[in-house]
C-alpha cells in the first residue's frame, strides 16, 4: 500500500503517511537517478544495509576544498548537510548523527518505554544521559533517567510506592535496606519509601496497616480499592491490553496489531499472543483498516462538519 502511494498510483490522504512521501520525493530528487522497488519483507535487512553502506560511502567522501563545505558534515539520516557543532558523537562506537535526528530517535524510544540506544543498525551502545543533554529538553532528559533506572532493576524486584501521589519505583533490596537501618529487620514492622517515606506493608503493597495482620487486612478487606475498579472497568471499556510480562497497560491509538511494550515484550494486541522472532504465533490479522486509517475518517468527518459550519503505544 504505501509503495504504491510512494509510487504516485495512490494519493496519501492520511496526514502523517503524506508527509512521509513528501519526505521521500524530496529526498528522491537529491539522487541522479532514482528507482523505487518493492521489496519482500524477508529481504528488508539485507536492502537497508546496501542503503546504508552506499549513505556512507557519500557522507566518508573526500572533503572539498571549500572552507565552507568543510565545516559540515552530511547526516547518515537525513542526508543533510550540517554545521559539526550541531553533529552527535555516541560515546561508545563513535557513529555520528545531527542533533535534529537524534533529538528525535530519542524521543521515540522513550516514548516506547525503551531505554535509546546507538541509531545504527545492530549497534547495542546505550546512549549516555550527559552526553545527551547538548540535544535533549529538561523533560526529555529526566524521562530518560527514569527509564534508564526501570532497566536497572529486574522486574522481579521492582516495587513501586502504594501512595497514589508518589508511586515511586524502587527495587525490593532498596527497600529492605532503608527500612532496616531506620526500624530493623523485623517482617512484622512496616516498610519505608526511600521517596516520600510513607509507611507500607512489604506483603500487601499497600499503605501500611496497623493493628492488624496481612490475613485480617485481606479477610476486611477483599475487593480492590475503588481506583483500581475504576481503572479495570475503563480498561475493560477501551480494549486496553495488560503485557502478561510486565502487567504494563497498553492503548492502541492507531497502527498495525504488533506491540512492543516498554519491558520489550512482544504480542498481539488482539488476543495477547507473544509474537516471537519477530512474528505472531497467532492467526489474528496484522490490523485493522479502521486503525490505520484513523486520521482519514476524522478528516472526513470534520469536512463533513465544515459543510455546515466548519497513539501508541
Amino acid at each position: 500500500m504505501l509503495f504504491i502511494m510512494l509510487s504516485g498510483k495512490w494519493p496519501a490522504k492520511q496526514r502523517k503517511i503524506a508527509m512521509l512521501v513528501n519526505q521521500v520525493n524530496l529526498l528522491q530528487r537529491k539522487f541522479e537517478y532514482c528507482s523505487p522497488r518493492l521489496v519482500a519483507r524477508h529481504d528488508l535487512k539485507f536492502a537497508l544495509k546496501l542503503a546504508r553502506d552506499a549513505i556512507v560511502s557519500q557522507s566518508n567522501r573526500p572533503a572539498e576544498s571549500s572552507s565552507v563545505n568543510s565545516l559540515n558534515e552530511t547526516c547518515v539520516i537525513c542526508l543533510e548537510d550540517t554545521d559539526r557543532s550541531q553533529i552527535f558523537s555516541v560515546d561508545e562506537c563513535q557513529h555520528r548523527y545531527c542533533f535534529s535526528c537524534m533529538k528525535q530517535h530519542v524521543e521515540v524510544k522513550l516514548l516506547h518505554g525503551m531505554v535509546p540506544k546507538c541509531p545504527h543498525e545492530g549497534c547495542k551502545n546505550e546512549l549516555l544521559i550527559d552526553s545527551c543533554r547538548k540535544f535533549l529538553t529538561s523533560k526529555l532528559i529526566e524521562t530518560m533517567q527514569q527509564r534508564k533506572l526501570e532497566a536497572s532493576i529486574p522486574l522481579t524486584e521492582k516495587i513501586y510506592c502504594p501512595y497514589p501521589r508518589c508511586s515511586a519505583l524502587m527495587s525490593k533490596t532498596e527497600v529492605l535496606d532503608y527500612s532496616h537501618s531506620l526500624m530493623g529487620s523485623e517482617q512484622s514492622v512496616p516498610k519505608k519509601c526511600v521517596k516520600c517515606h510513607g509507611l507500607f506493608c512489604f506483603s500487601c503493597k499497600v499503605p501500611w496497616h496497623s493493628g492488624m495482620t496481612c490475613y485480617t487486612y485481606k479477610r476486611l478487606n477483599p475487593n480492590p480499592p475503588a481506583e483500581d475498579v475504576k481503572l479495570k472497568f475503563l480498561a475493560s471499556r477501551s480494549l486496553w491490553r495488560q503485557c502478561v510480562k510486565c502487567n504494563h497497560l497498553i492503548e492502541l491509538a492507531e497502527g498495525c496489531y504488533h506491540m512492543t511494550c516498554r519491558c520489550s515484550y512482544e504480542f498481539c494486541y488482539k488476543c495477547g499472543a507473544e509474537w516471537k522472532d519477530k512474528k505472531a504465533t497467532c492467526s489474528c490479522p496484522l490490523w485493522q483498516e479502521e486503525n490505520i486509517w484513523l486520521e482519514d475518517h476524522q478528516d472526513d468527518e470534520d469536512e463533513d462538519d465544515s459543510d455546515y459550519d466548519d497513539d501508541f503505544y
